[in-house]
């Protein structure tokens, strides 16, 4: 396509980013979480746009909003487009959003001149990605998987409202669940677009790229224990500081882990002491760790040295040391294949491609369990994401239009071997 279809594709994407941002539960920041009121005039704006780009629409089961585009025969596979429509509370705009809107550009595309694929090809916006109302999260996805836990129904949130009084009020049925699930025949493949969140893309002056995996993820609750004492009467060779050796761990824990690779980090995102007074040594320090990577052997290997680093440091120091983990998730591998394909379109609308993993959760994560998956990646400005302040470039935009069109063209043409 030429650089005007592009820009007008990008104005006409950009445009409509900001008519979902007005739907918000609040005036003074974007907040539209899962069976809303606001979830539901999206889904009603997002089918418009659908049905204006050629498509067949429908409301599933679990309240994702849905669209097929037919192929050259009645009823064929389809390539599955999508993202999600929810937000975190005070977010952005692009995240989610930007990926259906784009898949919908994408199908516009092809419906205004005229083409018909092999495949047919169908767009998702889901529902719930972000967890934000109920606390789980990929519950559309989950809904086209059908991998709902049935357990689900009765998670309530601050209100003390549950998803399956939620669903009665939005007028869905909380045992029809079932029905959202698709047939793994149903789809080649599923593709999805979404803002990097982060900054690789921004730093390579790069505004495509193609995601390898989405990084697995171990999170735990840690503890040093040591002995409270007198700040003043206790001498330095005789203290068994608990926040001096978790101070130590922590320093320890950003070198090691920049030792084990760079697309493998680790956070300790809170910590408390105990007493917690000014005139104190601490007695005992509570702290979490969060550690991430694209691959899960190379991650377990990162975890064990951290423990082991953790626990080597409370003996040098006369304390103990406990760790236990309360969550777990694997990483997801994006199809090589598709991202093979990807990486080609990316090379002839943008001179080169780049190839990254995800450090955060998306969709594909439930999708990837039951068709091959593959991510295409935008910049995003500074790497700021879950924030008023996420922005995207225009001229990316279209960029990343005609590559996603070409993207599902070059698939239709020739699915994924895992899906023929």
């Amino acid at each position: 396509m030429c650089a005007l279809d592009n820009r007008q594709a990008a104005a006409r994407v950009m445009a409509r980013c900001d008519e979902l941002a007005a739907i918000s539960e609040s005036a003074d920041g974007l907040t539209r979480v899962y069976l809303s009121p606001e979830h539901q005039r999206a889904n009603a704006l997002v089918g418009e746009w659908m049905q204006g780009a050629g498509m067949r629409t429908w409301q599933d089961a679990v309240g994702n909003i849905c669209g097929r585009y037919e192929g050259q025969s009645a009823g064929a596979q389809a390539l599955l487009l999508g993202s999600h429509l929810d937000t975190v509370r005070n977010a952005g705009r692009y995240d989610g959003m930007l990926g259906v809107i784009a898949a919908i550009e994408v199908v516009q595309r092809f419906h205004d001149l005229g083409i018909r694929l092999p495949l047919a090809i169908e767009i998702v916006g889901f529902g719930d990605e972000e967890g934000t109302r109920f606390g789980i999260t990929l519950l559309g996805s989950r809904g086209l998987t059908g991998s709902w836990p049935q357990q689900w129904l009765a998670q309530a949130d601050a209100d003390g409202i549950s998803v399956a009084q939620a669903m009665t009020a939005w007028g869905l049925d909380g045992s029809a669940i079932a029905s959202a699930a698709r047939p793994v025949g149903d789809f080649a493949a599923y593709l999805e677009l979404h803002i990097e969140q982060g900054p690789c893309l921004e730093r390579e002056a790069l505004a495509l790229g193609v995601v390898t995996a989405i990084n697995g993820a171990r999170r735990l609750n840690c503890h040093f224990i040591g002995q409270a004492g007198h700040a003043g009467t206790v001498p330095m060779s005789h203290r068994q500081d608990a926040l001096a050796a978790a101070a130590h761990w922590m320093v320890a824990i950003e070198a090691r882990t920049r030792q084990h690779g760079p697309q493998l980090v680790a956070t300790v995102g809170r910590l408390q002491c105990h007493p917690g007074a000014v005139n104190v040594i601490p007695g005992e320090v509570e702290l979490t760790l969060d550690v991430r990577g694209p691959e899960d052997h190379a991650l377990a290997e990162l975890l064990d040295d951290l423990l082991g680093e953790g626990e080597a440091i409370a003996r040098q120091r006369g304390l103990s040391f406990a760790a236990s983990q309360y969550y777990g998730i694997c990483a997801t591998r994006c199809d090589a294949a598709m991202q093979a394909s990807l990486a080609q379109v990316l090379s002839e609308v943008q001179g080169r491609s780049l190839s990254l993993p995800s450090g955060a959760g998306h969709d594909a994560i439930a999708m990837a369990e039951r068709w091959p998956v593959g991510m295409l990646f935008v910049r995003c400005a500074g790497g700021i994401s879950h924030n008023p302040a996420e922005a995207v470039a225009a001229e990316d935009v279209g960029l990343a239009v005609d590559a996603y069109a070409r993207w599902a063209q070059a698939l239709a043409e020739q699915p994924p071997e895992s899906a023929a």
